[in-house]
């Protein structure tokens, strides 16, 4: 896997794939207790948490600061960044991706998501993971935007998808923007078929929808039918 973006849509990117992750441990911890936080009702166990262990790991992304929650009898292993594991599995980065970008199933993530548990948990596990970390990633795609960006760039990941049980490489477009105040920001993540004009059509009317309205320079590396779906949507771009 090759991450062609810069630092800075990296760093743009890390706090979202942290809400993921930490939400992920934290249901890991619940499933190894029995019983939620705070949920006393259902506590059948003498074991309960005991606080969180800073740690740093590696990925394509860059360096993402997580807690792992510990148990006070230390029987609880975390699956999904393993004890002693400093750099994100290609499975889990390509979860990740899949998971923020338009253009995949539920299935196909839940897909993905099997995959990386595999048969350490129960399928009803999975699905309570993937039902907490979904709305995080269906809020982010559809977050309203800035009504103005100076400059918006487009580049791509390439990673391993799992469609309809098949593993295929894919190419999924990054689109990001440094705002009028300097700052950057990726704008969403989109998987198509074919990289056609009609395919960025779509992309950009989901940017408008979203509350864009003008984009003075576009970046587009000669992209095949991108800059004409640009002149249609944004006409003064």
């Amino acid at each position: 896997n090759n991450l062609k973006t810069g630092k800075s849509i990296q760093d743009a990117f890390v706090n979202e794939i942290k809400g993921v992750l930490q939400e992920a441990l934290e249901e890991e911890m619940n499933n190894t207790l029995g019983y939620s936080k705070y949920d006393y009702t259902n506590k059948n166990t003498d074991n309960s948490r005991n606080g969180h262990t800073k740690k740093t790991v590696k990925s394509q992304f860059g360096k993402i600061e997580l807690e792992i929650p510990r148990d006070a009898d230390r029987e609880h292993e975390p699956i999904i960044v393993k004890k002693h594991e400093r750099t994100l599995s290609s499975d889990l980065e390509g979860m990740i991706v899949s998971l923020f970008s338009q253009g995949l199933s539920n299935r196909d993530i839940g897909s993905h998501m099997n995959k990386i548990y595999g048969l350490d948990v129960s399928p009803e596990m999975v699905t309570r993971i993937t039902d907490k970390i979904l709305p995080l990633a269906k809020e982010w795609q559809s977050r309203p935007l800035n009504e103005m960006y100076p400059i918006i760039y487009l580049d791509g990941i390439v990673f391993n998808v799992n469609k309809d049980g098949q593993i295929m490489k894919k190419t999924a477009y990054v689109v990001f923007a440094v705002t009028i105040e300097g700052k950057k920001d990726i704008l969403g993540i989109w998987i198509g078929e074919s990289e056609s004009s009609k395919f960025w059509m779509g992309v950009l009317a989901d940017l408008r929808n979203r509350g864009v309205k003008d984009l003075l320079i576009c970046s587009v590396d000669g992209l095949k039918g991108f800059e004409d779906a640009i002149k249609a949507t944004f006409p003064k771009a």
